[in-house]
């Protein structure tokens, strides 16, 4: 990381190697620091020298213990906020496994050697479902970019085919105009208006391929009737629980009691409960109808949707239509 035989440089160089080799529970003697300075970087120095560079890391602010031998206390990140980014990477569904590689082992050199021994139990990365499209993680950065520019953007929009590839679901891109990118069930989703329209889409990032920023500015979000106050995602995400496009309904059903836990998992607190009658409660909450029509046939043992009747409909047909499969 640092160029070696430079004096100038010991103090990072005896930095990193804090970083490295210790930490709350584990300290370095100055002869440790030796050993180790000449061993990675081919650096000699004395015992002097480290400690007056470590007491001038110190004045730098950093928060390195002089007592019973040297040791890093704190750093950018702990020990439990490194496992929750490294499983976020790891359990992402939308970027290859090659990408995810090299995300965590860039997490993991945030850490010391110590917290590396503790997840080396972490699971084979070629084992989990991942996108076969290479190109999600340079997309990220290019919509990125174009949320921050306020500029439209252009995309060839895929399918996954019988042949396990993904292929274009037609030839012309897309123009769309995009606000807000989110995860949802591992995937990464792009909110955003499809410019011949003036409604709200969504777009799996890992289905987008050639991603162009375009020097045509985007529609505002003012001028999208479901934006025209802004974007709420919390309650955005709780109406769109499976990122199906269009506006939400007021929909009414009933359930159990003790579905209740599920109820907040995927709708959060933003819903009434309307009426309780021994251990059955009925609820009203916004939301995409067509998200609420697998969300129902998910849950189906335990929930009724009541209203609206077109809805209610749709289920029925759906599972007579199952019935007969299964006779």
């Amino acid at each position: 990381m640092y160029a070696t035989g430079n004096k100038k440089m010991l103090n990072m160089l005896i930095l990193e190697i804090l970083r490295k080799y210790s930490d709350e529970q584990h300290s370095l003697t100055q002869q440790d620091i030796i050993k180790l300075l000449d061993k990675n970087y081919g650096m000699e120095c004395d015992r002097r020298s480290v400690k007056n560079n470590i007491l001038s890391l110190k004045e730098m602010g950093y928060d390195i213990s002089m007592e019973k031998g040297y040791k890093l206390l704190s750093r950018e990140f702990d020990d439990a906020e490194l496992r929750i980014l490294i499983d976020s990477v790891l359990f992402s569904k939308s970027i290859s496994t090659r990408q995810a590689k090299g995300l965590i082992e860039k997490i993991r050199d945030l850490a010391s050697n110590y917290f590396n021994v503790k997840i080396s139990h972490v699971s084979n990365l070629p084992d989990l479902n991942r996108t076969k499209n290479k190109q999600a993680m340079y997309s990220l950065d290019s919509i990125n970019d174009a949320i921050a520019d306020k500029k439209k953007i252009a995309f060839i929009y895929n399918s996954i085919g019988t042949d396990f590839k993904i292929h274009p679901r037609r030839e012309e891109p897309y123009i769309v105009n995009p606000y807000q990118i989110v995860a949802n069930n591992g995937k990464f989703y792009l909110i955003g208006n499809y410019d011949k329209y003036d409604n709200v889409a969504h777009f799996r990032i890992d289905r987008m391929t050639d991603v162009r920023v375009l020097n045509e500015k985007a529609k505002p979000m003012k001028q999208i009737p479901e934006l025209e106050n802004g974007l709420n995602l919390p309650k955005h995400m709780a109406e769109h629980v499976y990122m199906f496009s269009g506006p939400s309904k007021n929909i009414k059903l009933e359930t159990t009691a003790d579905m209740m836990s599920e109820l907040t998992d995927w709708f959060g607190t933003d819903f009434k409960i309307v009426s309780k009658k021994d251990d059955r409660i009925t609820i009203r909450v916004s939301c995409n109808e067509e998200a609420m029509r697998f969300w129902a046939l998910q849950y189906g043992p335990y929930v009724e949707v009541l209203e609206p009747e077109t809805l209610r409909k749709r289920i029925k047909d759906d599972i007579d239509g199952m019935a007969k499969k299964y006779k």
